[in-house]
């Protein structure tokens, strides 16, 4: 039986970061891993669909030279821009790859063990392995729990793998679908129905709930349906679909109302649940919640001492960042720290087009808290920098308390929205004024000069609008 402090089950970005501070912090670790280092979020999500996304952005802003004062030309006229998804996917495919064996290399540099196989809690402070090269046993003082989160699939919407998909069969499809339809319009669901609309499938979203992006700030989920409906995706919201099947060379979704949706594929999107089945939690007594999740406290410990969760199987905020964040405070409470997960300051980043990135409360969110609102907007149709980059389209909206002119959220819609949100969220969770962060000095010309533009808005001083 090997004997290591610290047990991590699952290699994602929650565990494999923990694993790897806990060695930092003199621990022997070792990190058991089913599948790929990386997790869901590597191989099969965050990092996949952002290399597609990087792909079909080059693929517009080619259709758009012209604009810029660009022209290709070659031997018999102008050259066709067109695109080679095959090759797109196979470039995604090269940066997953490098990154996942980048993984590795930083596990075995701090001198992380890594066992392949299914790792299940079998007692008090041990972990048994149906391993590749057979079954063992390992005992650790302490465990933590990464086994991150699946797509949910229900019976009646028919999931195939083939007409009917969900995320991992769209990342690894070798053709594009001449029409696709995308059941919900969260975060997952847009970001598709964007790269696919710009690889020239007909797409339709449709989503049981009033708008696409329910949880965002209201003005940011309407700017993104704008988009959808520019770029001639069609979108359907508070529609109840009662059943989906294959049918012929595609699939249809049948709504309640008998309405008929044919498509040649249907990608289901329709969130995520915690992956808890087959952990031997009950064995242990750990305590899990409804929906399968792991309950633990704000220093990631669950209710049988020595056993830590983290990441998406305890259902709080299912980001990649959030499971990092969280195995960091995890490791440091087993090393005999007190550290403490917050979630009042977690920014959201959304890969659609345009771009949109959160922190905070939103609107409708700070009203049903009783706040005295106030907000400040600047469209970045004001802003130099986006003009001359031909990316205007979008603003930053601050949400202030009007009492204490705290700043309780920003909200981005716009060029870059998710690499101009660590400023906002550094703001949200030192609590700042809106006029301390209004004293902030921009780079000129920059579009970050929009989120001072924002906070002087709020106090209605905003000189360029």
């Amino acid at each position: 039986m090997a004997e290591f402090d610290v047990a991590v089950i699952g290699g994602g970005p929650g565990g494999y970061v923990a694993a790897i501070r806990a060695a930092q912090l003199g621990r022997s670790v070792c990190l058991i891993e089913k599948d790929q280092l990386g997790g869901t979020c590597l191989n099969r999500g965050c990092i996949p669909t952002k290399a597609l996304v990087a792909s079909t952005h080059a693929l517009e802003m080619a259709r758009r030279l012209a604009e810029f004062g660009v022209e290709i030309g070659g031997e018999g006229g102008e050259r066709e821009v067109r695109a080679r998804f095959d090759r797109m996917v196979g470039r995604k495919n090269q940066v997953v790859a490098r990154l996942r064996a980048g993984v590795g290399f930083l596990l075995k540099k701090n001198k992380v063990t890594v066992i392949a196989g299914v790792g299940k809690l079998s007692g008090p402070g041990r972990v048994e392995v149906d391993a590749k090269d057979g079954p063992a046993e390992v005992k650790a003082r302490d465990t933590i729990i990464a086994t991150g989160s699946k797509p949910m699939l229900f019976q009646s919407f028919g999931y195939d793998g083939r007409a009917i998909i969900t995320s991992d069969e769209a990342l690894d499809s070798q053709d594009v679908p001449e029409s696709l339809l995308i059941v919900g319009g969260g975060v997952i669901g847009c970001e598709f129905a964007f790269i696919f609309s710009s690889l020239g499938s007909q797409v339709t979203v449709v989503d049981i709930m009033p708008t696409v992006l329910p949880m965002e700030d209201p003005d940011s989920a309407a700017a993104v349906a704008s988009s959808l409906k520019k770029r001639g995706i069609v979108v359907r919201t508070g529609v109840k679909i009662e059943r989906i099947a294959a049918e012929g060379d595609g699939a249809v979704a049948t709504l309640d109302g008998g309405e008929r949706l044919a498509a040649s594929r249907v990608l289901l999107s329709v969130g995520r649940k915690p992956n808890s089945e087959g952990l031997g939690l009950e064995d242990v007594g750990v305590q899990a919640g409804k929906r399968g999740e792991v309950v633990v406290n704000d220093r990631m410990a669950t209710n049988v001492p020595g056993i830590y969760a983290i990441g998406d199987v305890v259902g709080k905020v299912m980001l990649a960042h959030v499971a990092s964040a969280q195995g960091i405070v995890a490791a440091h409470n087993i090393a005999g720290g007190d550290r403490r997960m917050s979630y009042g300051a977690v920014p959201s980043a959304i890969f659609t087009s345009p771009e949109v990135a959160s922190v905070g409360l939103n609107e409708r969110q700070a009203k049903e808290e009783g706040f005295d609102v106030r907000v400040g907007k600047f469209p970045f149709t004001a802003s130099g920098k986006a003009l001359a980059m031909g990316e205007a389209e979008g603003f930053v909206k601050i949400i202030a308390d009007g009492g204490t002119d705290r700043i309780l959220g920003i909200h981005i819609v716009g060029p870059h929205a998710t690499e101009l949100i660590p400023e906002p969220t550094a703001a949200v969770r030192m609590k700042m004024t809106v006029a301390e962060f209004a004293k902030t000095i921009h780079a000129h010309p920059t579009l970050a000069e929009a989120i001072g533009e924002a906070a002087e808005a709020v106090h209605r001083m905003a000189i360029h609008v």
